[in-house]
């Protein structure tokens, strides 16, 4: 992915275009586009999906938050939504370490 490098200059990009900006398979794509609300492309005559600028845009954060930053998909929409949520794979880390912290500490005495 190119990330926030992504020129783009169409008006319109086909699910295979979006998938290869990614490099992710375009059952993805469709699955993100079910799944967030923001994401909602124009359908040709043929039924194929036109994504604009803007949904491509959404697709980078959401890319950004579920591959790069480990978000669980509900994690990734509040955070879009402005409800942010820490990570879960971040709490358990983090939660382990305390009781780990808290054993050392008591092994310590």
């Amino acid at each position: 992915m190119q990330g926030a490098n992504l020129e783009l200059t169409k008006l319109y990009y086909s699910i295979g275009e979006v998938a290869e900006m990614f490099a992710v398979n375009t059952s993805l794509i469709r699955f993100w586009e079910k799944e967030f609300d923001n994401i909602r492309p124009k359908k040709n005559s043929r039924g194929n999906r036109l994504f604009t600028q803007k949904d491509i845009k959404s697709f980078e954060q959401i890319f950004e938050l579920v591959k790069l930053k480990g978000y669980t998909l509900e994690g990734a929409k509040k955070k879009l939504s402005g409800q942010e949520e820490i990570p879960r794979l971040h709490l358990d880390v983090m939660e382990k370490l305390e009781k780990i912290k808290l054993q050392l500490l008591a092994l310590k005495v």
